[in-house]
């Protein structure tokens, strides 16, 4: 699944004309512990080009730990971004926007991703569009609702990483049938893509 994520994650960036990553300023809301951070520098950006923003104590504290110290960690929410307006080549958010439960809270984040961003700028998308039965935090993010979150936006998404319950069923078995099954776009939980914002709030 993360090789997957990765793989698709590059061929995005080098549809989009982004795939020399070395001057771009990128930012990561719910940045984690920053293992996708330290992705970015494996793909070529520079530490110092790097911000990542997260909530959780502990994971400020990994982040802090596991990266580079020339990344930027920031401590705060997204829905109110203490960074200046079009700062950004790239913000990326990956599994945030479904553990959001509140609509307005949602709209808040998305107007900030976009505040954010440089007129030319690129927002990388990863989550859900499914919920997750077993997890009422986890509500999935369907295609109506983000465009909806993002209104003058093109938003380009495709399905990907085979649904958790059928991979952990198979993978035991064969890992070639999680292959071909994750080629199937309704067995998919996620969206992965890009979001071109055609008009930058200010």
């Amino acid at each position: 699944m993360v090789q997957e994520r990765e793989q698709r994650f590059l061929e995005l960036l080098r549809r989009s004309d982004c795939a020399h990553l070395e001057n771009k300023k990128i930012l990561e809301i719910g940045c984690g512990n920053g293992d996708l951070l330290r992705d970015f520098i494996k793909w070529g950006a520079r530490a110092e080009n790097l911000v990542g923003l997260e909530l959780i104590d502990e994971r400020v504290a990994d982040a802090h730990h596991l990266c580079p110290k020339d990344v930027t960690i920031l401590q705060g929410n997204a829905a109110n971004l203490q960074l200046s307006d079009q700062m950004f080549d790239l913000v990326l958010q990956s599994t945030v926007f479904t553990s959001v439960l509140d609509y307005g809270t949602k709209q808040q984040m998305a107007a900030e991703m976009c505040r954010v961003l440089k007129p030319d700028g690129l927002i990388l998308w990863y989550d859900y569009h499914m919920n997750n039965p077993r997890n009422p935090d986890v509500k999935g993010v369907r295609l109506r609702e983000i465009k909806a979150l993002f209104p003058a936006c093109e938003i380009r998404l495709e399905r990907i990483t085979l649904a958790p319950p059928i991979a952990r069923r198979v993978a035991p078995y064969s890992w070639l049938l999680c292959y071909f099954l994750s080629k199937i776009p309704w067995l998919c939980s996620h969206y992965i893509g890009v979001i071109r914002p055609t008009v930058i709030s200010r």
